[in-house]
């Protein structure tokens, strides 16, 4: 085989059904925005006159405190698993989301404290040291929200993309947890310290319904959902099959699997009950499409996590949470797509090339010809959809299509008319980005996830 093959059938296609289109990825940013001009509302009308330096920060101190304590809330709502954020706006969107507001977070809540020790010691004309431990030791609950604090700072030192590199999956999710208690902790002196709660029954009731309220989303999405579901479906691997050098492809069976309602290009969170993978939940993608009894990821040795998979032995129990993602058909604005993936990537993008309707064209790309999973079964949908498969490899060297503007046109040449579904390693989809726009494809109609979470 040379590095770059490609099949190639008269193009049928599949009916095109119109995509469904949803508002709520307009209205979560408006929701949110709306929110914390509330919030500022709140200080707005609690505050009389402002006098002084010490007057003006402590009152920056205020604003910073509020907006701190009402980005707490949203940043776990974000990361609920609400299907009906997450199927519509992506989970990628909300992690990229979460992440940006986790640094504001951290950025208003240091601002905070730094702004109010100030204010203060300038109020009572001390200095700032011991002006700090009178705080923390003799203001209600400020023993408690320092805790809150320096874990919230601890979290995001931790979250930082030199930290992140250096930690696995599983390690950094769980730490991730930690923010549930700091967010606890601080929640106290919030309404016993802050001059906008004390007092006020109004202010007091509502921020206890947003916190309770997104307390019971948390709980219900990320803990009762999955315990349900995994009585529910009573999920057990059936087989374990290799696909090419580090892949594995993991078949599982169950009951009432319908009703999980997973799409193509979506991926749930697997946790297999078996000794040294109980304890983590990670994201593999449908490698196929799901049917009422059988399920099947594929998946390539990555991690510790990953390279175990090829182990499991036949009636392992199996917890899957989700569906998640908004990789899927109704994110199609176009008459003509193009999926474009690289290495493992090839799986959300299998199922949707079996299952998107329309003119459909595949790339897939791999460092060898031997990496290239599931080829038999692209070569089947493509035959019998009648649609265009290429396979490009980097090896042997010069040979390979080069993942520029000219190289896709080559292969695509009417490529700015198409929706592009992409999904590879970060580097390869960073760079397809860049070609699909140097081309004149939209942003709009790139669709991709990362599971860089």
């Amino acid at each position: 085989m040379t590095a770059t093959s490609t099949t190639t059938y008269a193009s049928r296609g599949m009916r095109h059904r119109r995509p469904r289109r949803s508002v709520v990825p307009i209205l979560a940013p408006l929701v949110i925005w709306a929110g914390a001009a509330g919030v500022l509302a709140l200080w707005w009308s609690d505050t009389t006159s402002v006098i002084g330096p010490a007057g003006w920060l402590t009152g920056a101190g205020r604003i910073t405190g509020l907006l701190a304590g009402y980005a707490c809330a949203v940043l776990l709502a974000l990361m609920a698993r609400m299907p009906l954020l997450d199927h519509t706006i992506g989970t990628d969107q909300l992690a990229r989301w979460h992440a940006f507001g986790g640094r504001c977070t951290i950025s208003l809540a240091i601002a905070h404290t730094l702004l109010i020790i100030w204010g203060y010691s300038l109020s009572s004309h001390t200095q700032l040291v011991s002006q700090t431990s009178s705080l923390v030791l003799h203001y209600p609950d400020l023993v408690k929200g320092t805790a809150g604090f320096l874990l919230f700072l601890a979290t995001g030192v931790l979250s930082a993309r030199a930290a992140r590199r250096r930690l696995s999956y599983e390690t950094w999710h769980y730490l991730h947890f930690a923010t549930y208690l700091a967010v606890f902790l601080t929640f106290g002196h919030q309404l016993s310290n802050g001059a906008d709660f004390v007092g006020n029954r109004s202010a007091q009731a509502a921020w206890y319904s947003l916190f309770l309220g997104v307390a019971a989303l948390v709980a219900w999405y990320r803990f009762a959902v999955p315990v349900r579901r995994g009585l529910r479906h009573r999920l057990r691997v059936s087989a374990v099959h290799p696909e090419a050098p580090g892949v594995v492809s993991v078949h599982l069976t169950g009951e009432h699997l319908d009703e999980l309602g997973g799409e193509p290009g979506q991926f749930l969170r697997w946790r297999f009950l078996t000794r040294g993978l109980w304890w983590s939940a990670n994201p593999y993608s449908l490698s196929a499409p799901a049917h009422p009894r059988f399920l099947r990821i594929t998946v390539k040795t990555a991690g510790g996590h990953s390279a175990a998979l090829a182990r499991l032995t036949p009636g392992t129990r199996v917890w899957a949470e989700g569906p998640y993602g908004g990789l899927t058909a109704d994110r199609r604005t176009a008459a003509k797509v193009l999926l474009l993936a690289g290495g493992v990537g090839i799986t959300p993008l299998r199922s949707l090339f079996e299952t998107l309707p329309g003119d459909v064209t595949l790339v897939y790309r791999a460092r060898h010809a031997d990496s290239l999973a599931l080829r038999g079964e692209l070569d089947a949908i493509a035959a019998r959809r009648r649609a265009t498969v290429h396979y490009v490899v980097d090896e042997p060297a010069g040979h390979s299509s080069p993942l520029t503007a000219q190289g896709l046109t080559a292969l695509v040449p009417d490529l700015a008319t198409h929706d592009v579904y992409l999904c590879g390693p970060p580097g390869m989809t960073q760079a397809a980005i860049h070609a699909l726009r140097e081309v004149g494809v939209p942003a709009r109609r790139i669709h991709h996830e990362s599971f860089a979470f």
